[in-house]
């Protein structure tokens, strides 16, 4: 035993406790460079429009990350519970630790962290990933070799595949169905930020809606595992304890309400008032009509053109212009005799 530091035969390692998911953090890192290089644009936008580029920015990327980071969450279900439960196998030693179930889409993480972290000359901090996989006994195998605390252990048997609860299929099917309504409401997302960018901004509104749509079938395919037959889990010394929505579930419902609201004010907004929504998106519509053309200013003579007479208009052509010019024949009488003028117009 002296050999491993007082630590017990055959558990040679101890665990470094989690800190970050690696996948969250790369997700968070590219959405944070892209938000920031658009919002480099904005010096170039002037007036009132400057301030509403700038939420439009920051609330369509932070759908976004969501949508892609809730994937990758480990909470969408948790349970907890503190107890006084043996801690390895082939041992009567108790520890006093809190013990965790953090359930995701794609598997779960079982922490376990000791009241004191630091007993029987060892620190107790512990968080094992179960990925739901067909291989997840091998995964369960090696824990058994790791020799992981026994309420690790415990847990982690109940979703192994030959278990009588049989959590493990439930819960298996429910986040990959999840998953997919998620990514396919990724998909919208980036469609409707295309058609933001064009001048058809109702069809944008209604993307968002789809966004939100997809959004509430990845929590209603998540919600099911709640309708699964009651498997209680019962370590040490504290009660059964049973897993409830948490954070990823609400921040997904808050995001898929936010879709939802934005799409429908865009919806209600391009059918009131769709010049000004238009060019709140800074998208316009083409205007077909020529645009007037300014010469100069000019003077009038009221008393030249009293003694004007007109004659009928005649086209001609010059070999220089390809359009024709429109010419009037005016003729002018005056106290100095006849004249003719010609208005080219």
């Amino acid at each position: 035993m002296t050999f491993y530091d007082d630590i017990y035969p055959f558990y040679p390692l101890q665990r470094t406790s989690f800190i970050f998911s690696t996948h969250l953090l790369t997700i968070i890192l590219v959405f944070l460079v892209l938000t920031v290089s658009f919002l480099l644009i904005l010096p170039g936008i002037r007036g009132k429009l400057r301030l509403f580029w700038m939420l439009r920015i920051i609330i369509s990327f932070f759908i976004g990350v969501v949508i892609v980071a809730l994937n990758f969450t480990s909470d969408w279900a948790e349970a907890r519970t503190t107890t006084n439960a043996t801690y390895k196998s082939f041992s009567s030693e108790e520890v006093n630790a809190e013990v965790g179930l953090h359930v995701g889409l794609y598997g779960i993480n079982i922490t376990l962290r000791g009241n004191p972290v630091n007993q029987l000359n060892e620190t107790i901090n512990y968080n094992e990933m179960f990925e739901w996989k067909d291989t997840i006994d091998e995964e369960y195998e090696d824990a058994l070799e790791r020799g992981l605390p026994s309420p690790i252990l415990y847990i982690a048997e109940k979703f192994t595949l030959n278990n009588p609860c049989g959590l493990i299929y439930q819960y298996r099917y429910s986040g990959r169905y999840a998953s997919a309504t998620l990514w396919t409401a990724f998909c919208c997302w980036m469609v409707a930020n295309v058609l933001f960018s064009m001048p058809v901004i109702l069809y944008a509104g209604y993307m968002m809606v789809a966004t939100a749509a997809f959004i509430f079938f990845s929590m209603a395919s998540f919600s099911t595992i709640m309708n699964l037959p009651t498997c209680l889990f019962t370590i040490g010394t504290s009660g059964a304890f049973q897993t409830e929505y948490s954070g990823s579930f609400w921040l997904a419902l808050a995001t898929g309400v936010l879709c939802l609201v934005i799409g429908i004010l865009v919806v209600l907004l391009d059918c009131i008032i769709p010049e000004k929504t238009r060019e709140a998106f800074s998208v316009g519509v083409d205007n077909d009509e020529d645009e007037d053309v300014y010469f100069g200013e000019g003077y009038l003579n009221s008393n030249f053109l009293a003694s004007v007479t007109t004659t009928p208009l005649t086209t001609l052509v010059l070999p220089t212009v390809s359009l024709p010019v429109l010419v009037r024949r005016s003729r002018c009488k005056s106290s100095s005799g006849p004249g003719r003028r010609l208005v080219a117009f």
